[in-house]
């Protein structure tokens, strides 16, 4: 399956699972706070990193689940950063639902772009390894929030968000291949 089908096929699977939760528990999200999505982030991540070195979890979701849970807090991160302050907590479904879909779209012409640049070369990669890009993202990112914004070279906390939701679909495809 070509690179742009399988981000099509994860990022649907992402985004039914997103909608159905937005069903179930509204836009409960919209209470977080930049940092608090960074930090959530961190969470999945560093679990993901956990259970790759222990070799074992006691709680039922996987690693694939962790992914798709940094692709879906990704996005919530765009989103957030594209809302104005005054927007309400609860947002309708349809609105939420274009709001996915545009930055899932941006997200989607990055990935293609960098891989042109890049050369697919993420595929030589270990799941591992991208693991440990994520958290070095969010590290950084923390640190830029930290700084209140005011970076002098670095990337944006956008750019960090998007690059972590494409190495999380890397992930799952390297996973899905390697099955």
């Amino acid at each position: 399956m070509t690179t742009p089908a399988h981000y099509d096929l994860i990022l649907s699977r992402c985004r039914e699972l997103f909608l159905a939760k937005t069903h179930d528990y509204g836009t409960a999200w919209r209470i977080l706070r930049l940092p608090s999505v960074t930090d959530q982030l961190f969470i999945k991540a560093n679990r993901i990193r956990t259970i790759q070195e222990v070799g074992t979890q006691k709680i039922a979701d996987g690693v694939d689940e962790e992914f798709v849970a940094i692709i879906n807090y990704c996005l919530i991160a765009l989103m957030q950063l594209r809302l104005p302050a005054t927007a309400p907590l609860d947002l309708p479904p349809d609105e939420v639902a274009a709001a996915y879909a545009h930055e899932n779209a941006l997200n989607r012409e990055l990935l293609l772009a960098k891989n042109h640049d890049y050369g697919e070369a993420w595929r030589q990669m270990r799941v591992s390894s991208i693991t440990d890009l994520i958290l070095m993202k969010l590290h950084r990112i923390k640190q830029l929030e930290n700084l209140g914004g005011a970076a002098l070279v670095s990337e944006s906390v956008e750019g960090g968000y998007r690059d972590m939701l494409n190495y999380a679909v890397f992930a799952l495809i390297l996973r899905e291949n390697a099955a």
